[in-house]
């Protein structure tokens, strides 16, 4: 029996190694042969074969782009005012090239952040190079898709500097919008060729004749320029590859083969470091090339990868890969300093004729694109412990979006942080929801707040601040009153898109608003363009709501920066107790100074906690109270222990009370806690 049994264990033995030699073997193949393994142990372990074909086809060859000469390209991007179909027509010209399979593609393929998929709006311009084969002829179509919010400009303005034409797209059911025409005005700008496309015809409320006469009375486009298409079901979608080839002009070249490359987009991976997305204006770029940029031209970096957005990075073909002339693509070169590298940097070879192209460059178009915040707000770690993370979690999603002013600072409450300057209130929430879902970083922000200017009289205060005038965002910086000459506030220009019968609700609003009207015509029978000038701190926070809400949502609004102008300005105080509470101090306008006070003191009547003592709470403007709440103190019944007698002892005992709780709110703090400044602040 105990023979048998050691026979046994023998074949299980030898069954053992055959099994392992077999799978070595099968190892060694495969490594021979350049496949990865993953996809036999998927098979092998799952059954599920989507998972199989996804990785399958994520293991595609490289593609070879240097037959695509700069007369066979055409960079182009998709421009509209939000919710007019830009990222579904995208998804319609992936389908329709062939980029992602027809019937697989999910809706915005290319909004790929969390807060995008969440919100449904593009918040990030994406970049995708397309295959289309016309008249006998392969083109190469690098494709940007932009978002369409008014917070969200500069991501417009960068992916036009990188480009020769556009796609304008236009509701046929909503017609022009304010954001329509910011964006055209900014394509027309930049020189770009605009291939005006009407979207949306196979909605049964689409007026394809009225928008049209919209886009000729504005634009000045022809009617048989205008191309329609539903980019929901895929009709005429094909012509509009086809404009693109026609009628967009093909990548201006010098014929200079020396490299010349702009930087138009920035990200962060955790392995391979900082990652761009670069345009060739000239000459080409190869794996393994030693290259400078004009951010700090005495850091060399080496080409380490070179891939094209397919609609994923896909290694370009050749040995080495390469890149040419008006083509756009990935560069991976082991960047981990953000000090080397920012968007509109340009990039040239590390030789003699490169650093002269860096001496002799003036700043590039992208480069030269500086955005204005209108909104200042500071943000801080939810435990003070987590600064120096949240810090480095700020560097690398600045990278991403290079529109966001930073600078540190430190709040008597809540600790160390930072004061961020955003572009809008969506802007600034979209940017710390991507803190929280990108980087783990959730943060706690203070009440948004709009830039001041003030002048400042006397040389010996000139001399200390070293300028006479200073921008001011928050009310706790602000000098002396009595060296402030001027107070400045900032203003912009809105453009308000309505159908007429909201008018008088729009015209009242817009008084309310302290808004000077500039312009007013009608765009067709019954729509109309309205131009108004607004100071931005009365339209920043909820003036688009308000707007929204009067117009049942048929109007839209737009607005830029249209410089500062003098303004009779206050200092807006808060005091708890006859004491100071700095943080809680705001400019405001003189007209607006009591409500503002007003509502600031109930609110903190509602937050702050009852005490053994009553707090006076108080708004002050230079030393005049002008709105005043209390929170009475908690109360102890001292004369519940009597049980009759003279009516002095009951008096004796209420008068030391009395006295008890003056001498306690003589000696006794009140502490405003993280949570109930933030709920204090939020209008």
């Amino acid at each position: 029996m105990l023979k048998f049994l050691n026979i046994f264990i023998l074949i299980i033995k030898m069954l053992s190694y055959s099994r392992l030699f077999k799978i070595r073997s099968r190892f060694k193949q495969l490594s021979q042969s350049f496949i990865d393994p993953s996809i036999y142990l998927l098979r092998f372990c799952s059954t599920n074969e989507k998972l199989v074909q996804k990785i399958q086809q994520s293991k595609k060859d490289k593609i070879d782009v240097s037959r695509f000469t700069p007369d066979r390209i055409r960079n182009f991007c998709i421009i509209a005012h939000i919710d007019h179909g830009k990222s579904t027509l995208s998804d319609r010209l992936l389908e329709l090239t062939g980029t992602v399979a027809k019937g697989s593609i999910e809706n915005q393929f290319l909004d790929n952040l969390q807060v995008e998929r969440e919100r449904g709006i593009t918040v990030k311009a994406q970049t995708c190079s397309l295959f289309w084969h016309h008249n006998g002829e392969d083109y190469l179509l690098n494709l940007i898709d932009t978002p369409g919010h008014v917070d969200f400009s500069f991501e417009v303005w960068r992916s036009i500097s990188a480009c020769e034409g556009a796609l304008l797209l236009v509701d046929a059911n909503s017609g022009v919008q304010a954001q329509t025409i910011a964006h055209f005005n900014h394509a027309l700008l930049a020189d770009l060729n605009i291939v005006p496309v009407l979207n949306k015809i196979d909605l049964k409320n689409a007026d394809i004749e009225s928008v049209s006469d919209q886009l000729k009375k504005l634009f000045e486009f022809n009617r048989d320029e205008i191309l329609k298409v539903s980019a929901k079901t895929g009709d005429g979608v094909q012509q509009v590859l086809d404009a693109i080839i026609e009628r967009l002009p093909p990548p201006k070249s010098t014929g200079n083969e020396q490299l010349k490359a702009v930087v138009f987009d920035l990200w962060y991976e955790k392995f391979k470091g900082i990652i761009l997305l670069i345009r060739i204006f000239d000459g080409q770029i190869k794996v393994g090339d030693q290259i400078v940029f004009n951010t700090k031209p005495s850091k060399v970096h080496t080409v380490k990868e070179l891939n094209i957005l397919h609609p994923h990075q896909i290694p370009v073909a050749g040995d080495p890969g390469t890149l040419h002339t008006g083509q756009v693509g990935v560069l991976v070169a082991n960047i981990h300093d953000n000090d080397d590298i920012s968007i509109g940097d340009l990039l040239v070879h590390n030789d003699d004729d490169g650093l002269k192209i860096l001496n002799d460059h003036k700043e590039s178009k992208t480069k030269s694109l500086k955005s204005t915040p209108m909104v200042y707000a500071s943000i801080y770690p939810c435990e003070k412990s987590n600064f120096l993370d949240l810090n480095k979690s700020l560097q690398k999603l600045l990278l991403n979006d290079s529109s966001v002013e930073m600078s540190k600072e430190s709040h008597p409450v809540l600790g160390n942080g930072f004061k961020l300057g955003f572009l809008g209130l969506l802007h600034m929430e979209v940017f710390c929801q991507r803190l929280d879902d990108e980087f783990d970083a959730p943060v706690v922000v203070t009440a948004p707040s709009v830039p001041y200017k003030i002048k400042i009289r006397g040389e010996k205060n000139i001399k200390f601040y070293k300028t006479d005038e200073l921008i001011v965002t928050n009310a706790s910086q602000l000098p002396n009153p009595q060296i402030i000459e001027k107070y400045y506030e900032p203003w912009i220009k809105g453009t308000i898109i309505t159908p007429d019968n909201f008018l008088n609700p729009i015209t009242g609003l817009c008084m309310e608003r302290r808004g000077e009207q500039i312009n007013s015509q009608y765009i067709d029978n019954n729509r109309l363009l309205l131009e108004y000038r607004f100071p931005l701190g009365e339209i920043i926070i909820d003036f688009n709501d308000h707007l929204k809400s009067i117009s049942s949502g048929y109007a839209s609004f737009d607005y830029e920066d249209d410089g500062y102008q003098e303004a009779d300005l206050v200092k807006l105080d808060f005091r708890l107790n006859d004491k100071p509470v700095d943080e809680l101090s705001m400019l405001v306008h003189a007209k607006r100074a009591r409500p503002y006070g007003r509502s600031i003191c109930d609110k903190l009547q509602e937050h702050l906690n009852r005490q053994q003592f009553k707090i006076k709470i108080q708004a002050l403007v230079n030393s005049k109270v002008l709105a005043r709440t209390n929170i009475q103190a908690y109360r102890k019944d001292v004369t519940a222990k009597l049980y009759g007698g003279d009516q002095t002892r009951r008096t004796k005992l209420l008068e030391r009370q009395k006295e008890g709780k003056r001498r306690m709110r003589m000696v006794g703090n009140v502490e405003i806690d993280p949570e109930t400044f933030i709920n204090v602040l939020k209008r």
